[in-house]
C-alpha cells in the first residue's frame, strides 16, 4: 500500500513548560474568572501527532489567556503520544497503545483490569472533563482535505457549529464502531444535557494552513462561548466566515475487517458522488459501493488499516447554512 508522503511544515513546540499546572494533572491549566460562566475547555493532542492544537494551545498558555467569565481549561492530552513523535515515521505516533479518542465509554473507563497508557491518561483527565460544559476539540487529518466541524449526531452540535461558523463543512455522524470519541463523552452526547463539544479536524497533521483554522475556530469558539471577548484574542487569528456551511450526514462507516482492503483512487475527502453504485474500493476483493446518489466521503485514509479500523464514511449532503446563522 503506497500513501503520500505530506511534508512537515510546521515547528512542534516544545511543551515540558507546561508541564507543572495548577490542577495536578500534568499539562492540563485551568484559570476561573470568579465570575458565573460555563467552565470551557480547548483540548489538544487528542492524537500525538497532529500538532496543530499543540501549537495554539502554547501560544495561549505563553499568552496568558484568562478567562473574563467561568472557567477556561487548556489542555495537552496524549503527552506520551506526541513525545514519541518521529519525522522519519510521522503516523506511528497518534497513540502509544490504544486510540486516546476511542476509550470514552464509562464501562472502559471503570475496567481498573484494562490498562493502557491511554486510558491511564484518560483517567487522569476524567474527573476535570466531567465538569466541563463545553468542549473543543482539535484535530487534523491523515490527509490533505478541506477542514471540517465534526459535531455528532445531536441538533445541539449543528447548533453550536452555526454559532462559531468555521470551518465551512459541518459533518454530523455517530462515531466509530471501534469506541466512543471524546465530543460524545456522557453530557456532550445526550440530548438532554446543556453541555456540548465540537471536535475539529483542521487540516492535513502537519501543514501550515491547519495551524492557521486550529486558530480561527479556537478564537471564535471562546468568544462564542462568553469567557473572554474578542479583544482579549490576536487579532490576526480571526479570518473571514464563508457565506454558507454545508451540513453533511454520516449514514454509516466503511469498516476493514482485514488488512485487505484498497480505494479506487487516491481519495483524500468531501468527493462527492453523483450516482448510487459506484465503486470506491475493494475489500477482501469485492466491490464497496456507494449506497446512494449525491454521496459524500468522509475522510477517507487507510494509514491506520487494520481490522476494526473505519477507512472512510460514507455522507448524504443534508442541507445548506447561511452565515451568520
Amino acid at each position: 500500500m503506497s500513501v503520500e508522503i505530506y511534508p512537515i511544515e510546521v515547528a512542534f513546540p516544545s511543551i515540558g513548560r507546561h508541564e507543572h499546572s495548577n490542577t495536578g494533572i500534568p499539562f492540563v491549566h485551568t484559570f476561573e474568572s470568579g465570575v458565573a460562566g460555563p467552565h470551557v475547555m480547548i483540548n489538544s493532542l487528542t492524537h500525538g501527532n497532529e500538532v496543530c492544537g499543540a501549537i495554539v494551545i502554547d501560544a495561549l498558555l505563553r499568552g496568558k489567556l484568562r478567562p473574563r467569565r467561568g472557567r477556561l481549561t487548556l489542555a495537552f492530552a496524549n503527552v506520551a503520544a506526541y513525545k514519541s513523535f518521529d519525522p522519519s515515521s510521522p503516523d506511528a505516533a497518534r497513540f502509544v497503545d490504544q486510540d486516546f479518542n476511542r476509550v470514552w465509554t464509562s464501562s472502559i473507563l471503570d475496567d481498573a483490569a484494562n490498562i493502557s497508557s491511554e486510558l491511564c491518561r484518560a483517567r487522569d483527565m476524567r474527573p476535570l472533563i466531567d465538569t466541563v460544559d463545553l468542549l473543543l476539540d482539535l484535530h487534523s487529518m491523515h490527509e490533505a482535505s478541506s477542514p471540517l466541524i465534526v459535531a455528532g449526531p445531536l441538533e445541539k452540535g449543528e447548533e453550536l457549529s452555526c454559532q462559531v461558523g468555521v470551518p465551512a463543512t459541518v459533518i454530523c455522524d455517530h462515531g466509530h464502531p471501534e469506541g466512543r470519541r471524546l465530543r460524545d463523552y456522557e453530557g456532550f452526547g445526550n440530548p438532554d444535557s446543556p453541555k456540548n463539544a465540537l471536535l475539529i479536524e483542521c487540516g492535513q497533521h502537519w501543514a501550515a494552513e491547519a495551524v492557521v483554522v486550529a486558530k480561527d475556530v479556537t478564537a471564535r469558539f471562546l468568544v462564542s462561548t462568553g469567557v473572554v471577548d474578542t479583544v482579549d484574542l490576536p487579532s490576526e487569528w480571526t479570518r473571514p466566515l464563508e457565506p454558507v456551511m454545508r451540513v453533511v450526514r454520516v449514514t454509516e462507516p466503511v469498516v476493514a475487517n482485514s488488512y485487505d482492503f484498497r480505494f479506487a483512487d487516491a481519495y483524500t475527502g468531501l468527493e462527492l458522488f453523483e450516482k448510487a453504485g459506484t465503486i470506491i474500493g475493494w475489500s477482501n476483493g469485492e466491490p464497496v459501493r456507494t449506497p446512494y446518489d449525491q454521496c459524500v466521503l468522509v475522510m477517507p485514509s487507510l494509514r491506520q488499516l487494520r481490522p476494526g479500523v473505519t477507512v472512510v464514511r460514507f455522507g448524504k449532503l443534508a442541507k445548506e447554512l447561511r452565515l451568520p446563522c
